[in-house]
C-alpha cells in the first residue's frame, strides 16, 4: 500500500516534464492551445464542429481528439478540417502529455492559430494531467443533471472557462438553472460561465471568447 503514493506522484512529475516541453512547442510556434473537458454526450465533439464551421475563413484551427475507440468523432470533424489528429486511448480514461506529443508531430503547428484538445469523455481522471495548454475547459450540459459541477469540483475549480450546453432543454428537463449557477460560482468565482446551445446554434459568447484569447496570445 504504501508504495502506490510515491507511484502515482512519479507518473504526474513525468507528465508534467512533458507537458512544459509541450507547452514550449505550442509557444514556439505560436498557436493557441485549449484543452476541453466534459463527459460523454455533453456536446464537445458538436462544439467543435460549430467552431471549425464559424472560423474555418478567420483562423487555422487544429484538434487532437481523445477517445477510447472509433474514430468517429475525428470523422466527423476531419469533414471541416485538414488538421485533425485521432489518438485512441483503449482502456486510457484521459489524454496525456506524452500522447499529445506524438500527436503534434502530425500536426504543422506553425499552420495553426489554434489547437484544441479534445480529451476523452470523462470529468474526473484528464483533469489531473497537465497536457501543455493555455487553458483549460470544463464542459457540462443540461441533459446530465444541475448537480454536476458540485460532484465534479476538481473540473469547476481548475477551469479557466466553463460551458453548459444544451440550454434548449430546459423547458422540457428537470433541471435548476440557478442552482447550477450557484455552485460553479462557490467553486470558481473568475471563470467565465457560457450557456450554449449548439444544436440551436446559440454559441456566440463562446466564438467571441475563443477569438479575444487568440488575439491576446498574439499580441503577448
Amino acid at each position: 500500500m504504501s508504495t502506490k503514493v510515491p507511484i502515482v506522484e512519479n507518473v504526474l512529475k513525468i507528465n508534467d516534464e512533458m507537458a512544459l516541453q509541450n507547452h514550449q512547442l505550442f509557444q514556439n510556434a505560436g498557436v493557441f492551445v485549449v484543452d476541453l473537458i466534459g463527459a460523454p454526450g455533453a456536446g464537445k465533439t458538436a462544439l467543435l464542429e460549430l467552431t471549425l464551421r464559424r472560423l474555418w475563413n478567420t483562423v487555422n484551427i487544429g484538434v487532437i481528439v481523445g477517445d477510447p475507440a472509433t474514430c468517429r468523432d475525428g470523422d466527423r470533424l476531419a469533414r471541416h478540417s485538414d488538421h485533425i489528429v485521432q489518438v485512441n486511448t483503449g482502456s486510457g480514461c484521459h489524454l496525456d502529455a506524452n500522447q499529445v506529443r506524438h500527436a503534434m508531430d502530425k500536426l504543422a503547428l506553425k499552420d495553426l492559430d489554434i489547437l484544441i484538445i479534445e480529451n476523452v469523455g470523462n470529468l474526473i481522471c484528464p483533469v489531473s494531467f497537465n497536457l501543455g495548454q493555455h487553458c483549460k475547459i470544463g464542459m457540462f450540459s443540461v441533459s446530465e443533471g444541475d448537480d454536476k459541477a458540485a460532484k465534479h469540483p476538481n473540473l469547476v475549480i481548475s477551469a479557466d472557462l466553463l460551458i453548459l450546453n444544451k440550454i434548449d432543454l430546459l423547458p422540457y428537463i428537470p433541471f435548476d438553472l440557478e442552482h447550477f449557477r450557484q455552485d460553479v460560482r462557490h467553486l470558481n468565482r473568475t471563470a467565465p460561465l457560457l450557456e450554449v446551445s449548439v444544436a440551436k446554434d446559440q454559441a456566440a459568447e463562446w466564438i467571441d471568447w475563443l477569438t479575444t484569447k487568440v488575439q491576446q496570445s498574439n499580441n503577448t
